[in-house]
C-alpha cells in the first residue's frame, strides 16, 4: 500500500494528492509518470508526477474527476493506501538549453507541463510560460508559473481571466508580434496539442508534445497506447510519453481515445448508483438507530 499524506482541493474536480513513495521520488524525472491501481478489482491508470520531494519522499500527483476511477481516488482521504504504485515510467523529457522556450499547458495538461517547465528553467532558458482553461476557477498552477517563468500569460475560453480564447491563440500572438520562442513544449487535450503544433510549424520551431492515449499496462506489452508518429507505430509508455508535435498522427489519436467512452460513462453511471444506494442505506440505518 502506498499511503495518501496530503490532500486537497485545488478546483472544482480537480484535486492535489502526495503519496508516501520514496523510491519512485528519489527516481523520477521529468515528463514521467505512474500507474495506479486503487485497490484490488480497480483498473489502471497513469498520472503525470508533478513534483517530488527526495528528501520526504513523497510524490506530487494531480487528478481530474473524468471517470470510475479518477472518482473513486478523488473521494478517498489522508491515511488512506493505494493498493498498486508503479513507476517512474515512460522516457524523461528531453531538456536542452536552446534560448527561450515557451511551456503551453491547457486544462489539467497544466500540471502535466509543470515539471518540464522547472527543468528548462534549471537547464538556463528562458522561460514563456502560457497557461489555459476553460473557465477562471479551473485554471491551476497560476502562482507557482509566475514565480518561476520570466514571461506568463493567461488564457480562458470564456474571457473570465487573462485572454479571451486558446492557449495556441497567444502563442500565435506572440509569435507574429516576433517573439523569440526556439523550442515549445505543449501537454494538454489532443486537439489543443494539435492546434500548438499547427501554430509552430510555419516557423520551424521545434515543438515537443506530451500524448495522453488510453494506457493499460505501460511496458509495452498491451499496445493500447500505440500511436502513429512520422508514418511509424510506437508505444507512449515506453517511446514517450514525449514527441514531435509535427510528426503525430492526432486524427487517429483522438479516434483511439474515443473507443471506451460509452463504457467508461457506463462504469461510471454504475458507480455514482452504487453509491447513491450506499448513502441511502446509511441514512436508513441513522433513522433506525435514533428512532
Amino acid at each position: 500500500m502506498t499511503p495518501i499524506v496530503a490532500k486537497r482541493e485545488l478546483a472544482p474536480g480537480i484535486y492535489e494528492f502526495h503519496l508516501y513513495a520514496p523510491l519512485i521520488a528519489r527516481k523520477r524525472r521529468p515528463g514521467q509518470f505512474v500507474v495506479l491501481r486503487l485497490h484490488e478489482k480497480g483498473e489502471r491508470f497513469p498520472l503525470t508526477i508533478v513534483d517530488s520531494d527526495p528528501n520526504q519522499g513523497t510524490l506530487r500527483l494531480i487528478v481530474q474527476v473524468a471517470g470510475k476511477s479518477t472518482r473513486q481516488m478523488a473521494e478517498m482521504e489522508v491515511g488512506e493506501g493505494i493498493l498498486d504504485v508503479v513507476g517512474p515510467l515512460g522516457t524523461p523529457t528531453p531538456i536542452e538549453r536552446v534560448g527561450s522556450v515557451a511551456c503551453v499547458g491547457g486544462g489539467i495538461g497544466v500540471a502535466c507541463v509543470y515539471p518540464i517547465a522547472v527543468a528548462c528553467k534549471e537547464a538556463g532558458n528562458r522561460l514563456i510560460s502560457i497557461i489555459g482553461a476553460r473557465t477562471a476557477s479551473l485554471l491551476l498552477m497560476e502562482e507557482e508559473l509566475a514565480s518561476l517563468s520570466d514571461e506568463l500569460y493567461l488564457s480562458t475560453d470564456d474571457g473570465s481571466r487573462g485572454e479571451k480564447g486558446f492557449v495556441s491563440d497567444v502563442l500565435r500572438r506572440l509569435l507574429e508580434e516576433g517573439k523569440p520562442i526556439h523550442r515549445v513544449y505543449a501537454v494538454g487535450p489532443a486537439r489543443m496539442m494539435q492546434a500548438v503544433s499547427e501554430v509552430t510549424r510555419p516557423y520551424g520551431i521545434k515543438t515537443i508534445v506530451s500524448l495522453n492515449p488510453i494506457m493499460v499496462d505501460a511496458t509495452g506489452m498491451c499496445g493500447g497506447c500505440r500511436v502513429t508518429v512520422e508514418g511509424q507505430t510506437v508505444f507512449a509508455c515506453v517511446d514517450g510519453p514525449d514527441f514531435d508535435g509535427h510528426k503525430v498522427d492526432f486524427e487517429e489519436l483522438i479516434q483511439r481515445q474515443a473507443m471506451y467512452r460509452e463504457w467508461e460513462e457506463e462504469a461510471l453511471r454504475r458507480h455514482l448508483q452504487e453509491q447513491g444506494c450506499a448513502q441511502e442505506r446509511l441514512e436508513r440505518t441513522r433513522e433506525v438507530r435514533h428512532a
